[in-house]
């Protein structure tokens, strides 16, 4: 018999005789998975009339239906996750992660500054409104709100007094350099930002250190009495549903001397605090609170004050003048100098 693989008729002229003349033809896998399909459709087979002899297949058309709708979830997904991450801060109930924003205004002595009449009552000329320490306050009782119980609200008025009390009130937080009572009250999401406002202080609004808590530089100012006299008030709001927020607008003052001068002339340096603090209800079990927005309006202090790190008031002497200069890049461009009231 003949050879299988030759045709009846023999070899074609110039024909190897086998399998050597198709060699150049015989498809590798790759291209074999990436051939056309040629399955045509019922319609197609039952009419014959169609005009392309391949159907191509889309895009997709080589994905299962499972792996379509799991590339559309996915897809969905990363979507609702920009939308929600470039959203305001205040689409999410839980506030744990913003920043403080703080604004600090030095109040500059419209008239020589000069020490109190009697050092061993220098509030003497104070009004009878200003209490000492806490009860100057003005912790208000707490009622319930749309969307927190009466004892969640009085739960948050009692962080917010603990949190005034150990920020501006406390003798290791003013004088000297204690910073780890007010970190304890803040709430985890913000106690970064505490600790580069304490490390390196900049009046940036965002990392002054000041905008957290009153603080004097030991080096320089020495508290003459123990008593901080405070007049002010608390107002209790709501965010959303799942965020309550407490506004506090406090006056303090403080008796001040020489940090070299035990002896030396007292004089009286007042300091107004409007802050903003936020809780959820995590918050609110956890004894801790988010302080959102500081105000911080000190005097008498000169305009060319830096007091990022510590308020700089200005104890006796010479008025400095209450002007800024907008050439004197040295002094941060966000300060802001007003006039304090005789």
């Amino acid at each position: 018999m003949g050879d299988p693989v030759e045709p009846p008729e023999g070899t074609p002229d110039g024909g190897s005789g086998n399998e050597d003349e198709y060699r150049s033809v015989v498809f590798d896998e790759s291209f074999v998975r990436a051939a056309r399909i040629q399955e045509l459709s019922a319609r197609e087979r039952l009419g014959g009339g169609y005009s392309r002899a391949v159907r191509r297949r889309g895009l997709f058309g080589s994905l299962s239906r499972q792996a379509i709708a799991l590339l559309v979830v996915v897809a969905v997904a990363f979507a609702a996750a920009v939308y929600f991450g470039i959203s305001s801060p205040h689409s999410s109930g839980r506030p744990s992660g913003s920043q403080l924003t703080a604004s600090l205004v030095a109040l500059a002595p419209s008239t020589p500054v000069v020490p109190v009449d009697d050092p061993n009552a220098p509030f003497a000329g104070l009004p009878a409104s200003y209490h000492d320490g806490a009860v100057g306050l003005g912790t208000p009782g707490g009622s319930a709100t749309p969307h927190f119980t009466r004892t969640e609200v009085s739960r948050a008025l009692d962080i917010v007094q603990h949190y005034l009390s150990a920020s501006s009130l406390a003798l290791g937080t003013l004088v000297h350099g204690e910073t780890a009572d007010v970190r304890r009250l803040v709430t985890p999401g913000q106690q970064t930002q505490y600790d580069q406002s304490i490390a390196a202080p900049s009046d940036d609004q965002h990392h002054a250190a000041t905008g957290w808590l009153v603080r004097f530089d030991p080096a320089k100012v020495a508290l003459a009495v123990d008593t901080v006299k405070v007049v002010g008030a608390m107002t209790i709001d709501e965010e959303d549903a799942g965020v309550l927020a407490i506004d506090t607008d406090h006056t303090l003052v403080y008796a001040l001397r020489p940090a070299d001068a035990p002896s030396g002339p007292v004089t009286l340096h007042t300091v107004r605090r409007a802050l903003r603090f936020e809780f959820d209800r995590a918050d609110l079990a956890a004894g801790r609170l988010r302080l959102i927005d500081a105000v911080v309006q000190t005097g008498p202090t000169s305009c060319t004050s830096r007091l990022a790190a510590y308020l700089q008031p200005v104890l006796t002497g010479t008025t400095p003048p209450a002007v800024t200069d907008p050439a004197d890049h040295s002094r941060s461009a966000w300060a802001v100098c007003a006039v304090l009231k005789p």
